[in-house]
């Protein structure tokens, strides 16, 4: 005991010194696992001491289990992740059975950088091996240059965009990409369709005085639906506020659609949201909020808590190349890489923040290079082929689930109608441009012409669906209208278990304005 009791203070000093900075990286963090981990370094030094071995078996000890003992070699990569090198799902749906397996630059780019991993140490963390002219630095070996070369701003060639359509319908020989049955073609078109449709009628609606406010989709319409068909209803989805196809491809109703535009006692968000801004529990589609891209890491906690509670799901957000420009997007894409978490980023690169061009939002390569930045797979798609988002969209989710990573998918598509009902987007930029990736470059006409030439869809049927959408949604509009407003009560509920005093007074004082200037507010609002 008397010898035990000597190695006690040095242990304590030699264990705080290693895992003090570690316990201050997870202070405030819910992550479990590491600090399991740090308490499995504690033990062993604790024994390695008390069985009077040596020091060196502790540094090696250290080495093999990672840098400063935090994690194990997996946390930062596979000796398959060092080669640059991953595999996609099993190539039960693919047209040629191992062809997405071969992908270049082309399509994804990503690297992930070997864990630190000294195969030779002293007592320093950091080993120069003066032969090689290598740094074991934490995150990867890195080799010495006596050539000063700055990175250029520019690469050599923009990042290639994978298409499997071309304008014409055709599916451009040897594109690889995931087989869609007719029974998901068919109801893709139709959701497309449908979504065209809503955006049409909805913003007339607006245009009456009906409805406060609209945002459409027109030009972006394969993004919504043809990454809803590669999802699953356990996926969780955080949308911007340009997505109501993907809630219509889970099943959202018309009525259900018409209620929130008009803010009646059927609305899931009881009054309180603008008109477009949707949420449903059941479909996992999480509420609208018109800030620029909150809802990124929103979608990254809630992919890491999946990943903790080992779903066999992934989340999903969406946001504008508007979006990028916000340090919401930053943090949220580090914190992804960092913690591995199952998320599938999809950036509308449609080319305007309302009236800002991309040029105007910054000098990269787009979007897509900013994933290579922050360590997350990363692939460009043409947003307007639908059998390419649905492909992408497909293997990125079984990628993020499998091997428990992010993937960024920027989407090159455009914004073919107003940035909302509060906007005049020919102010900023030339009717002509506008006019034509509407005939030249519409998702909709693209992705019908590939389903007529397999012979799943023809002229009659198309008209028949479009007489039978119209009529549906003015039906909607007109129910929707006739539902009384929410009370005025739910203007304070949902948020205190118990109403706080202040709210009371503000309530009460509501109230009496409403009784004293009936004129002034809506006679169907009950109160």
């Amino acid at each position: 005991m008397g010898t035990w009791n000597g190695y006690i203070p040095k242990f304590i000093i030699y264990s705080q010194k290693l895992i003090a900075p570690t316990l201050s990286l997870l202070r405030g963090s819910s992550t479990r696992k590491l600090a399991n981990d740090i308490s499995v370094v504690h033990s062993f030094l604790a024994m390695a001491l008390w069985k009077r071995k040596s020091a060196n078996t502790i540094n090696q000890f250290l080495c093999k289990i990672g840098f400063l003992g935090m994690i194990k070699q997996s946390f930062w990569s596979s000796s398959f992740d060092q080669k640059y090198q991953f595999r996609v799902p099993s190539a039960r749906n693919l047209r040629t059975s191992g062809s997405l397996l071969d992908y270049t630059p082309t399509h994804f780019s990503f690297r992930r950088f070997e864990s630190t991993k000294a195969e030779k140490h002293s007592d320093s963390l950091l080993v120069f091996d003066r032969n090689q002219q290598v740094l074991d630095f934490p995150g990867g070996k890195v080799k010495f240059s006596p050539e000063m070369r700055f990175v250029s701003e520019n690469p050599e060639e923009r990042i290639h965009c994978y298409r499997v359509l071309d304008d014409n319908g055709q599916i451009i020989i040897g594109s690889h990409h995931v087989e869609v049955d007719k029974e998901v073609a068919v109801k893709m078109y139709r959701d497309m369709v449908t979504l065209q449709i809503m955006d049409t009628i909805f913003y007339e609606a607006q245009r009456q005085g009906r409805i406060s406010f609209y945002v459409t989709s027109i030009g972006e319409e394969a993004i919504n639906v043809a990454s809803a068909a590669a999802l699953t209803i356990d996926d969780l989805v955080f949308p911007q506020y340009r997505e109501p196809g993907v809630l219509l491809w889970r099943g959202f109703t018309l009525q259900e659609f018409a209620n929130q535009c008009f803010s009646n006692k059927a609305d899931y968000g009881k009054g309180r949201q603008m008109p477009a801004h949707y949420g449903s529990n059941k479909l996992n589609y999480f509420t609208v909020s018109s800030t620029i891209a909150t809802q990124i890491p929103h979608a990254v906690g809630a992919a890491y808590s999946l990943k903790m509670d080992k779903k066999d799901a992934c989340a999903i957000t969406y946001f504008g190349d508007g979006g990028t420009s916000e340090g919401d997007f930053h943090g949220a894409l580090n914190f992804a890489a960092v913690r591995e978490a199952p998320v599938i980023f999809i950036c509308r690169n449609n080319g305007w923040a309302i009236s800002t061009p991309t040029s105007d939002q910054f000098r990269s390569d787009g979007v897509v290079i900013k994933g290579q930045a922050y360590g997350v797979r990363s692939i460009r798609v043409d947003g307007n082929d639908a059998l390419a988002m649905y492909s992408a969209v497909h293997i990125a989710r079984d990628m993020a689930i499998k091997e428990q990573r992010p993937i960024l998918i920027e989407a090159l598509t455009y914004r073919v109608g107003h940035h909302s009902t509060s906007d005049d987007s020919t102010k900023y930029r030339p009717v002509e441009e506008i006019e034509w990736w509407r005939l030249e470059r519409d998702p909709v006409n693209q992705f019908r012409k590939w389903i007529e030439n397999n012979g799943w869809w023809n002229d009659e049927v198309d008209s028949e669906h479009k007489k039978g959408v119209r009529k549906q949604l003015l039906h909607a509009i007109q129910v929707a209208e006739k539902v009384e407003k929410p009370p005025v009560a739910d203007l304070f509920t949902d948020v205190y278990d118990v109403l706080p005093s202040n709210l009371c007074e503000q309530e009460k004082l509501l109230r009496e304005t409403i009784k004293g200037n009936p004129h002034d507010y809506p006679s169907d609002v009950p109160l």
